[in-house]
């Protein structure tokens, strides 16, 4: 059995940084990042054999726990059948429409075509040529703190990992790809306002996080979305809403269908649990918009992997799984954990706020929750390591980034969320004790 550290040494002998993505590599926590080998419902296990209650979930795919039997089972029949064939099959067919008929309210069903890909990347770069392609406009609007994958046009401000460590964007943009992409501030629908009145007739579209969960998780203003819709069409722009992370996670039709004002978007991203843990995901919207794709249209998008079968086995068996009692148990575990995270820290005299977006939620350490990525930045960011740590030594994996959104699933049964109950006090004094040379 090799150790964690041993691992660690090993990748940093072949890999950038030893991790194939950056947040892995612990860099705002400290210490030696954990190497899986496995995972069985709200529990992953490390090559020491360690087993911890999972916050992470793969970073969202995991709504149903790891290695659920019936999308293990769907997989593995998938397999047998063959790992990919480079021609249509019929469960993209069924994918599609089992996206479609999840994505409706109060009369309203804005996917009526999906294309699906491998990965969130690719789905957000795919809307946004979509968005030119329609419009003939180049200018694209995003917010401070978002994060829409790693495109060059989508990286200026960025949370997630460029949030993580320190990053203003990443080298290797060029400049005038970069001069595309309008930052506004989030939630600040009068900066919308002034960006369009000076840009409105070159912006092709706004592109916005469902609701913001890479700098934290940061909801959307009331209202905010729709406005967003209502100023993109006055001047001929379209909206694009990023539901890879909050796409069917925080209910049957992501955050759109929890609104609590309906609008329609005109694209839509899905990537994580659509995908059921491998790599795929979608972009979505009316058929006039999703027919100028090629074959059909001139706006250009292929991939050799897309629609994978295993991936598109493991996504039906996901969703088909996931109904109300499904939704219902995500929502009650994470109400109680949000909830003794929050206690636990007042009662460790620790400045704090939970932020909320359905089931997803975060800790920031400040007074109040965060409205946008400069009061997300503004917070004592130093208390989260010992603050991890002290979970992780309790047996608790938590996201290894204080920017990062905090993920149940329907396997976080009364056993799994009482061991999280036990470790936060331990944890929070250890927040309480930190000090900014300790971070």
């Amino acid at each position: 059995m090799t150790t964690n550290q041993q691992e660690f040494d090993r990748a940093r002998a072949v890999m950038p940084g030893g991790v194939s993505s950056p947040v892995r590599a612990y860099r705002s926590v400290g210490g030696t990042p954990r190497f899986l080998v496995s995972g069985q419902g709200a529990y992953v296990t490390d090559v020491e054999g360690r087993r911890y209650v999972d916050l992470v979930g793969s970073w969202g795919p995991a709504l149903l726990g790891h290695a659920h039997p019936a999308v293990v089972d769907a997989v593995q029949r998938a397999a047998a059948r063959g790992l990919g064939f480079g021609a249509s099959t019929p469960g993209e067919t069924e994918l599609a429409e089992l996206v479609r008929d999840r994505v409706r309210r109060d009369g309203a069903a804005p996917v009526e075509r999906l294309r699906l890909v491998s990965t969130g990347t690719e789905a957000t770069m795919t809307a946004i040529r979509l968005a030119r392609g329609a419009t003939g406009r180049d200018l694209l609007v995003k917010f401070s703190g978002h994060y829409h994958g790693h495109s060059d046009g989508l990286l200026a401000d960025a949370g997630s990992g460029v949030a993580t460590l320190a990053l203003p964007g990443s080298a290797g943009v060029p400049a005038a790809v970069a001069a595309q992409t309008l930052v506004v501030p989030y939630n600040d629908l009068d900066a919308v306002r002034a960006t369009f009145a000076t840009h409105g007739g070159r912006i092709a579209a706004v592109i916005v996080e469902a609701a913001a969960a890479n700098m934290g998780v940061v909801p959307p203003q009331p209202g905010f979305d729709a406005s967003l819709a209502q100023i993109a069409h006055r001047h001929g722009a379209l909206l694009i809403l990023d539901e890879v992370l909050t796409g069917f996670r925080v209910g049957p039709a992501g955050w759109w269908g929890l609104d609590p004002v309906p609008f329609e978007p005109d694209l839509l991203t899905f990537g994580k649990v659509v995908g059921g843990g491998l790599p795929l995901a979608a972009v979505g919207g009316s058929a006039a918009l999703l027919e100028r794709l090629a074959p059909v249209g001139p706006v250009y998008q292929a991939g050799t992997l897309s629609g994978n079968p295993l991936a598109v086995a493991a996504g039906l068996a996901t969703l088909r799984a996931a109904d109300d009692d499904v939704y219902a148990r995500v929502d009650r575990a994470a109400a109680t954990l949000a909830d003794a995270a929050s206690a636990a820290l007042t009662a460790a005299g620790v400045a704090h706020a939970v932020s909320r977006a359905g089931n997803l939620f975060s800790v920031a350490f400040r007074e109040t929750p965060p409205r946008d990525y400069d009061e997300a930045r503004a917070q004592e960011s130093f208390r989260y390591g010992p603050f991890f740590h002290a979970m992780l030594d309790a047996g608790v994996s938590l996201p290894p980034s204080v920017f990062e959104a905090w993920f149940v699933s329907a396997a976080h049964d009364d056993k799994a969320v009482g061991r999280v109950l036990d470790a936060l006090p331990g944890a929070a004094r250890a927040a309480a004790a930190a000090t900014p040379t300790a971070a």
